[in-house]
């Protein structure tokens, strides 16, 4: 599987911004798609999940109820719909897959098999 996010960009707080993944190479039934971020001098951390194809997804605490992970099945495109950007969003964005994840381990880094090359999102306050 390849993956390559795009996206990224520099906007206020407050604003929004959609990321993609465009996914080539491989079927992607029963995939698990995520979304994960890492700031300066930060550990990567989990932003967003789903299953491929599916309404099953689940988010990290911080932007629940602000970002939206779906995924486009016709145009093989994984999106990250982020909206009410705050400065501690800032970072580089991962796409990343794996063809098969327990539910209760999808925000777990070392799980996922497939990286994109991340996308720098910076929003200023």
């Amino acid at each position: 599987v390849q993956l390559q996010a795009s996206g990224g960009g520099s906007v206020q707080a407050g604003g929004s911004l959609r990321l993609s993944c465009a996914v080539s190479g491989r079927t992607l039934a029963s995939h698990v798609m995520g979304w994960f971020r890492q700031a300066p001098e930060k550990e990567r951390e989990f932003v967003a999940a789903v299953r491929w194809g599916t309404i099953s997804t689940i988010y990290a605490d911080s932007v629940k109820g602000r970002f939206t992970i779906f995924s486009v099945n016709s145009k093989n495109t994984l999106l990250l719909e982020m909206n009410g950007l705050k400065p501690e969003d800032t970072g580089v964005y991962y796409c990343a897959a794996t063809p098969s994840l327990a539910y209760g381990t999808w925000s777990d880094t070392k799980k996922y098999d497939f990286w994109g090359q991340g996308t720098l999102v910076t929003v200023s306050s």
